[in-house]
């Protein structure tokens, strides 16, 4: 039997092979549109909701060693006290990682012989630094009240972090952080939530 297509006559077998052939091509269309449309959507996550970075040096020893490969969550992020961040430093011309210590408004008091960190009256909980506050950088006469639109951090390795304590670096505006440090996905050992 033969079938008529755009006025073109072809046999059974003929017309078997062309839709064959048809229905491998618009398959491999298909997938190609699959992909496409899947490595689109991992670039706007990536972009505008998700940013990896990795831990370069030693300031935040023992929460996060160098090398670590991080997620950091951007989109409608609001920094709060104990948030560790990624942070664009102006005074250091580069990307840091540190803890938030405290916001705008708040005021900051470290007493360097008791090694305490206090906010707002409060002596500061800290199990997740490597030793105690000793070392001041000279950059605030305390207490110090964090400025508008700002934040103060410092790093969880306190005698080996340059951080807000210190003038280069002073409190973060909230227009250069980057994100809050969310999952830790490299080294694999060390898979999961950073907390």
């Amino acid at each position: 039997m033969e079938k008529k297509k755009n006025n073109e006559v072809f046999s059974n077998e003929d017309y078997d092979k062309f839709n064959q052939k048809k229905s491998v091509g618009n398959e491999v269309l298909e997938w190609l549109e699959s992909i496409a449309i899947s490595i689109f959507i991992v670039v706007l996550v990536f972009t505008f909701i998700f940013r990896i970075v990795i831990v370069d040096g030693s300031s935040m020893v023992p929460t996060l060693e160098n090398g670590q490969r991080l997620v950091i969550s951007h989109l409608f992020y609001t920094p709060k006290q104990g948030d560790i961040v990624v942070v664009n430093s102006t005074g250091l011309n580069k990307t840091i990682i540190k803890r938030v210590i405290a916001t705008e408004g708040q005021t900051v008091d470290i007493d360097f012989d008791k090694h305490t960190v206090t906010v707002d009256g409060k002596v500061l909980d800290e199990p997740y630094i490597n030793e105690p506050t000793a070392r001041n950088d000279g950059g605030n006469t305390y207490p110090f009240t964090v400025p508008e639109n700002t934040i103060f951090v410092m790093g969880d390795n306190r005698n080996e972090s340059t951080d807000s304590r210190n003038a280069i670096v002073g409190c973060i505006s909230i227009d250069d952080v980057l994100g809050k440090a969310v999952f830790r996905i490299y080294p694999f050992s060390g898979f999961g939530r950073v907390k």
